[in-house]
């Protein structure tokens, strides 16, 4: 069983089976209220699996790209989670959980990703920045392709980038936990490392170093 937490937008929480059978998904889409939700979420989660933590064996955390703040709230909630259960941390980039949810879509209904094309999952970075990243089908492993690294751009811009590469955007405002949870049970799968365990900040945070004390004269 795997427990994915993802707090780079709003929070979600889900609990999926190693074959890819989703057992709960719960979310607040709040982008600020984090830590105030991510207790009760999991246990919602948890009790509408009809599970206890002894039953989850792998954490899906997500790494971002997202806002300092928010982001850490996840991350340190999935690694105390498994530090306490003495089970594996999978890192996951973000954006691929919303890419393989549009990629599956499209399978399905003969979407964009029918022809192929290239396309940008793009998510508010706030600041008058948007987060993307570019990403073109899924591999054997069943994962989604990812031919740009998660990267920020002025919200002005990014629209004339896309098109000069001829990449679709995508705009996403939540990020599906369960396809979190799913992108990790298919990297566990297939042995393969599909995120860093360093987050995607894409910024520093918002801290200023103190100023040097001024001298006073004698």
């Amino acid at each position: 069983m795997i427990l994915g937490i993802d707090t780079s937008l709003g929070t979600a929480v889900a609990v999926v089976e190693h074959d890819g059978v989703v057992r709960s998904q719960v979310e607040s889409v709040d982008p600020r209220g984090h830590a105030e939700v991510i207790g009760s979420l999991i246990e919602r989660a948890l009790a509408e699996a009809s599970l206890t933590a002894g039953d989850i064996t792998h954490v899906a955390a997500g790494m971002g790209p997202g806002p300092f703040t928010g982001l850490r709230v996840g991350i340190a909630a999935a690694r105390a989670f498994a530090l306490g259960r003495g089970i594996p941390v999978v890192p996951v980039v973000s954006h691929d959980a919303v890419a393989i949810e549009l990629l599956l879509h499209d399978a399905l209904t003969g979407g964009l990703d029918r022809d192929g094309l290239p396309f940008a999952v793009v998510t508010d970075a706030r600041r008058r920045e948007f987060a993307y990243s570019v990403y073109r089908g899924l591999d054997d492993d069943g994962l989604p392709v990812r031919i740009a690294e998660p990267a920020l751009a002025p919200r002005d811009d990014l629209d004339a980038a896309l098109a000069r590469d001829g990449v679709v955007r995508r705009d996403a405002d939540r990020v599906p936990g369960a396809l979190l949870a799913l992108c990790a049970a298919r990297a566990l799968a297939a042995g393969r490392v599909i995120a860093s365990s360093d987050a995607l900040y894409l910024r520093s945070p918002d801290v200023t170093p103190p100023a040097a004390r001024k001298r006073v004269g004698t």
